[in-house]
């Protein structure tokens, strides 16, 4: 208004084309047109009118993220390892009725996806709502290197558990061991444990106001970087996410922001490769450096979770530190993909070739014929190929089992059997000092010559590292590509394709990859084929690395077509400074 004085233009109106700029509702607060702005909804900590004054230390973002950590522990402790073994025979004619069962479990598993995916979309809204912009991949990629250790003690538990029988009362009574092939453990247990503590973090988390303390001012002092489509004014203008009914908008704003999808893309093939490796790294281990599946088990568990769990928190650290924008995290990320893809390199350098396998890759001391266990020396042995029991000769060559081996006795010395008249092997190839060989065979694999175990676990470390350094700074620049009111929603969409491009095709097409480099399958007494016993190493290496290499370009070139899509807001930090000058002069 003017009246005789100098204009100010703190009380002039808003031009009616200013609303519909992209960048009109930058230097507000983040409130909705109708909607109180935060500050009114930040409250106590407590229920209801009950807040005592020890809970308000925890009203603060870092109570809020012990909360969404012990949280995230419990709930990512429902996997949790384990086999059980059940006799069959071949004349089945009709399925158990234990089979239905299965429904059950599909229903128990899209309960805990639909229970489990708010914590890692509103929850992690709630963390960036509440901290300056720069501490938000810090917080951030501490709750999800927390969440790394519900896998950890879920192994472990449910080791401990399987221990225990399935039917804990005839736990004393029942004459079958955990070394039995009959045994099934007590699995069940690990379930009920985390639903106990699961229910348990509710007392918690319902203590918390809807906005912590302090948000509106850190509200205030974002700035939006947004992907400059036009998307964020049209989502303010027409107040876009406050009904269901605005679901298929909504929807349709994020499918068509180029530089989200192509975040979600490279984020669902690095989620591929990374679910991958974490099924089937111990089977790697095992096959290639010739260890127990135990053994190489824990092997793959000191990799991976210490790893993840490093990456995540060393990424969040340095976006924090260096207060990178949106364009400036997107680089961030190209950069760490870029090492792991070079780090995966480390299957083909690190690779072991196959030991000698009568009957697979050798023959019976000079008779019989590759791909057949079946060989002068063991036609009379009536030997059983579902029996798969490998023994070390002293020829240095690994047999299928003592009888395919033509053993006909063996003695126990210290627990360690020793296979004597074994028709089917031959001499040493190194003789000892004594001319006498006190034994033929030895139970077990024969001992890997390959020595490049402590380098593979060295440089695969590192790539882990580097792999999941991208999983935080993706979380953050998916966060500031949208429109704020769809934060959460398009953390929603981006776990929807987690799952249907990454976390569930990644096992199965390693499996389908490891199974197509197998060279000796079981057969059972049916004539069945089931698991693989022998692998060529080579081959998997190669495979392995095949898959790995194609989805990190895959990630690499989504990454860096979002780069080069994404249109920062323009600069208002001058704009931001008359505002402020122009408030201030108000209220003087």
């Amino acid at each position: 208004m003017k009246r005789g004085g100098i204009a100010n233009p703190a009380f002039e109106p808003s031009s009616p084309d200013l609303r519909l700029k992209p960048r009109a509702s930058v230097s507000r607060p983040r409130s909705s047109p109708g909607r109180p702005p935060p500050e009114c909804e930040e409250g106590p900590c407590g229920w209801g009118s009950f807040t005592p004054r020890a809970l308000q230390l925890c009203n603060n973002p870092e109570g809020y993220l012990s909360a969404y950590s012990l949280l995230a522990v419990f709930q990512d402790t429902c996997q949790v390892s384990g086999t059980s073994n059940a006799n069959f025979t071949c004349n089945t004619s009709k399925e158990s009725s234990l089979s239905n069962y299965l429904y059950v479990f599909i229903l128990a598993q899209l309960l805990l996806g639909v229970g489990g995916t708010p914590l890692y979309t509103l929850g992690t809204a709630f963390i960036d709502d509440s901290v300056p912009k720069h501490k938000s991949s810090l917080y951030i990629g501490i709750g999800y290197a927390m969440s790394l250790l519900g896998p950890a003690l879920g192994y472990v538990l449910g080791g401990q558990l399987l221990n225990i029988y399935i039917d804990v009362p005839l736990q004393t009574s029942t004459e079958i061991d955990p070394d039995d092939p009959r045994w099934l453990g007590a699995w069940w247990i690990a379930f009920l444990l985390c639903c106990f503590g699961t229910w348990l973090l509710i007392i918690p988390f319902s203590c918390f106001p809807k906005h912590l303390p302090g948000t509106a001012k850190v509200q205030s002092e974002k700035i939006s970087e947004a992907h400059d489509d036009g998307s964020e004014a049209f989502v303010e203008d027409r107040n876009i996410g406050k009904n269901f009914k605005d679901f298929p908008v909504a929807l349709l704003i994020l499918l068509k922001n180029p530089v989200l999808m192509c975040l979600i893309v490279a984020a669902s093939t690095e989620a591929l490769v990374a679910t991958g490796f974490a099924t089937f790294l111990p089977k790697f281990i095992e096959n290639q450096f010739g260890q127990s599946s135990s053994y190489s088990a824990t092997l793959g568990g000191i990799i991976l979770i210490p790893g993840a769990a490093l990456g995540q928190v060393i990424s969040g650290i340095l976006v924090s530190k260096y207060k990178l924008d949106c364009k400036n995290i997107i680089k961030f990320i190209l950069g760490t993909c870029s090492v792991a893809l070079l780090l995966n390199t480390v299957f083909m350098f690190s690779k072991c070739g196959n030991e000698p396998f009568a009957g697979v890759s050798e023959t019976y001391n000079g008779t019989g014929k590759l791909q057949n266990l079946t060989a002068p020396c063991n036609a009379n042995c009536n030997c059983l190929r579902s029996f798969y029991y490998p023994v070390c000769g002293r020829d240095e060559v690994q047999y299928f089992s003592p009888c395919f081996a033509g053993c006909t006795s063996f003695t126990v010395q210290k627990r360690k059997k020793t296979y004597q008249n074994c028709s089917c092997i031959g001499m040493p190839k190194r003789l000892p000092d004594s001319e006498e060989v006190p034994f033929e065979a030895l139970a077990g694999k024969c001992r890997t010559q390959c020595t490049f175990l402590p380098l593979f676990l060295g440089f695969f470390f590192f790539a882990v590292v580097f792999t999941f350094m991208a999983v935080t700074p993706t979380t953050v620049a998916i966060f500031r590509c949208v429109p704020d009111k769809q934060r959460s929603f398009a953390l929603g969409v981006q776990s929807v394709f987690l799952r249907l491009v990454g976390t569930i095709p990644g096992p199965i097409l390693f499996g389908v990859a490891i199974d197509s480099t197998c060279t000796l399958w079981d057969v059972n007494k049916c004539d069945i084929k089931g698991a693989c016993w022998v692998y060529d190493n080579s081959k998997m290496a190669y495979m392995l690395i095949g898959i790995s290499a194609a989805c990190k370009v895959i990630t690499i070139l989504f990454i860096i077509t979002a780069f080069c899509l994404y249109k920062p807001p323009p600069d208002n930090s001058a704009t931001l400074q008359k505002d402020a000058e122009m408030v201030s002069a108000v209220h003087m």
